[in-house]
């Protein structure tokens, strides 16, 4: 669905209330067929709202919404304007999320691609298990927060919790600020001026862009890619 240059496209509201979650998705997808729009108000913190979204098509929910917002989306812009319960935008291929305050436990858990924004701090194990894609957190980061990424990036402002980045694989976590302790095979490492280049290229376009800041690039040490019996303890902390 994508738009004609100058075309405004059309606005449906929606409300979301205490119907049930079956009737409110047959109204955002007969929406987002036609291309419109959506909006959902009293939205009640409902769980599993704009789930298996369509690319192009754009959802803003007032308020706050519960588990698993924008799951599974292919490509569609979703607007948070308050809070979002456990697994916001899990395995998400494409698209964009925003959240205008916390997110809860495991935000883009399993997401493969797109963009998770999160304008506030955010729970436990943000990116647990993340293929790819990006989750930028302008605040701080919960306990353990990249657990077992295998790839993408999260990118914190706001600093990070215990644990973090435990057992990574191939992701990256950025943190600008304290990281209270860094997870089992985690390290840091000193970033290239290339490599944070391309962070702050992520960042530009939210408006989060600032050379000055003094970046914590974390990722696997390695130690966990081959098991050695004698490492065998390493393994046991996970």
């Amino acid at each position: 669905m994508n738009r004609a240059p100058g075309r405004t496209m059309a606005e449906t509201v929606i409300d979301v209330g205490e119907r049930p979650i079956r009737a409110v998705h047959e109204d955002i997808q007969k929406a987002a067929k036609a291309g419109e729009r959506m909006v959902l108000r009293n939205t009640l913190s409902r769980h599993n709202l704009g789930v298996g979204l369509p690319p192009g098509c754009e959802l803003h929910a007032e308020g706050s919404v519960g588990y698993y917002c924008g799951g599974l989306n292919t490509g569609a812009r979703i607007t948070v304007e308050r809070n979002a319960g456990w697994g916001c935008g899990e395995a998400m291929s494409a698209g964009h999320i925003t959240v205008g305050g916390y997110a809860g436990m495991s935000v883009g858990a399993a997401m493969l691609g797109g963009l998770i924004h999160v304008r506030g701090d955010c729970g436990p194990r943000a990116g647990v298990a993340m293929k790819g894609g990006t989750i930028v957190v302008e605040g701080k980061l919960g306990y353990q927060s990249g657990f077992m990424a295998h790839g993408g990036k999260i990118i914190a402002l706001g600093g990070a919790g215990p644990s973090c980045a435990d057992a990574l694989w191939q992701g990256e976590v950025w943190v600008c600020g304290d990281v209270e302790d860094l997870g089992v095979d985690a390290v840091i490492t000193e970033p290239s001026a290339e490599q944070v280049a391309e962070v702050e290229a992520i960042l530009d376009p939210l408006g989060l862009s600032d050379r000055s800041r003094a970046w914590r690039r974390i990722v696997a040490g390695e130690r966990l890619w081959y098991f050695q019996s004698r490492d065998a303890k390493a393994w046991l902390m996970i």
